[in-house]
């Protein structure tokens, strides 16, 4: 039995399930003639097989024209830490990390993703738009996107990103708008963001510290403690924040560079009325040689409020309050170098070390560093971290941007399957 035929035999038997369908004969007639085309495009399809290519070929166009996508990913973590007596006394923790849903698609021009996250202590999006391709090199978005700032989509290679995640200026996600132009050889993104992506100092959320990204909730005053709640009065959201961004591509012989540079200014709202405003720069590069990749960033930041001489900043992201500085400039420099490989299930190898630097702090706070070596490994949809972090007044490592501690250390392994 051909493909034609037992097409036929299905739409016999789905006309015959039809309750309300026309009278028998007229639907016998029908599917005769139904069957006499179908063997006639068989036979003409055999005489030119290149139209068959051509209505294939037609139907992927379509295809991806039109089309949805789930996906998503679930991970676990063990990490060993020096600066936790109880975790170095179990020998570590293997916890559960994120479940999380992605969604992806397009009609025609419209285009659209969003990604939900769950995790033990909280439930967070980190992204949702929809957005418009104008032309092949334009495009728009709205909604909670990716905030356009020094080098992208990550400036780092770890599980732990770089030090300026920490401050908010790295993988970053707002809600807003965005236009994209990309050329030839570079690249501008411009941005608007009315407030942080859970609707700003008033937003209809339960916990302001729910949430993927660390923005600003809080002015910190003197004698509070790091991790406390913003005092009554003082918490702050960000509002109207700009974003321009450029980037150029260069090539040399076997080399591909990018420099670019970034710029955002914003304003604060603040509980009790005063006004406040936030700049920040930067300019950075990407090279890649071969199988190597260096990342360089340069940043500078600063947070002002009308009559406040302030000195940290409250912030806030994974359940938690913190604090960093008002101002500060910071460093990164990173390097990869990425090794295919066909060891069983595993096909790639990366290698890496990402270093950050934060100086410079308001109120002369102590320097922040944090230096990741790595390695990364590929296997199917399986994506595995194995890090050792050596860090000084670094989040997650034992510290806190405005904090003056040991230097620490800790051993993380991420398993992520990525469906």
């Amino acid at each position: 039995m051909n493909r034609y035929t037992l097409a036929a035999s299905c739409i016999a038997l789905a006309l015959a399930a039809n309750a309300n369908a026309a009278p028998i004969d007229e639907e016998l007639k029908a599917l005769k003639n139904r069957i006499e085309q179908l063997e006639a495009q068989q036979l003409k399809a055999a005489e030119k097989p290149q139209e068959v290519e051509e209505v294939v070929i037609v139907n992927e166009v379509e295809k991806k024209e039109n089309n949805l996508k789930f996906g998503g990913a679930v991970r676990v973590n063990y990490s060993y830490e020096d600066f936790d007596d109880d975790n170095a006394d179990r020998g570590g923790d293997f916890d559960f990390d994120l479940f999380r849903i992605d969604v992806s698609g397009n009609y025609q021009d419209l285009i659209y993703s969003a990604q939900y996250r769950w995790f033990e202590y909280m439930n967070v999006i980190q992204h949702a738009w929809i957005g418009y391709n104008f032309t092949e090199e334009q495009q728009g978005k709205i909604g909670v996107t990716q905030v356009p700032f020094g080098i992208l989509t990550y400036a780092s290679n770890n599980y732990f990103f770089s030090s300026n995640f920490y401050l908010g200026l790295e993988d970053d996600y707002d809600m807003g708008l965005n236009y994209k132009y990309t050329g030839e050889n570079n690249r501008l993104d411009l941005a608007f963001y009315k407030n942080d992506e859970q609707g700003g100092l008033d937003g209809y959320v339960s916990d302001r510290t729910d949430r993927y990204a660390y923005d600003v909730v809080g002015i910190r005053l003197p004698g509070e403690g790091i991790y406390d709640a913003p005092t009554d009065g003082y918490a702050a959201g960000e509002v109207n924040t700009f974003n321009a961004r450029y980037a150029h591509n260069f090539a040399f012989n076997d080399v591909a560079v990018e420099l670019g540079a970034s710029v955002q200014a914003g304003q604060l709202e603040i509980a009790n009325g005063t006004d406040g405003d936030n700049v920040a720069a930067a300019i950075h590069s990407v090279v890649n040689y071969d199988r190597w990749n260096v990342k360089l960033q340069l940043t500078d930041y600063k947070y002002d409020v009308d009559g406040m001489d302030v000195e940290r900043i409250v912030v806030a992201a994974y359940h938690f309050y913190d604090s960093i500085p008002a101002e500060a400039t910071t460093y990164i420099a990173n390097v990869a170098y990425s090794l295919p490989v066909n060891i069983g299930p595993i096909s790639n190898l990366t290698f890496y070390n990402d270093y950050s630097l934060v100086t410079d702090k308001s109120a002369d706070l102590e320097d922040t560093f944090m230096n990741v070596t790595g390695m990364a490994v590929t296997a199917g949809g399986l994506y595995t971290y194995f890090d050792f972090v050596v860090g000084e007044n670094q989040p997650f490592i034992g510290g806190t941007m405005v904090g003056d501690g040991d230097t620490n250390k800790r051993f993380n392994i991420n398993f992520g399957y990525y469906f």
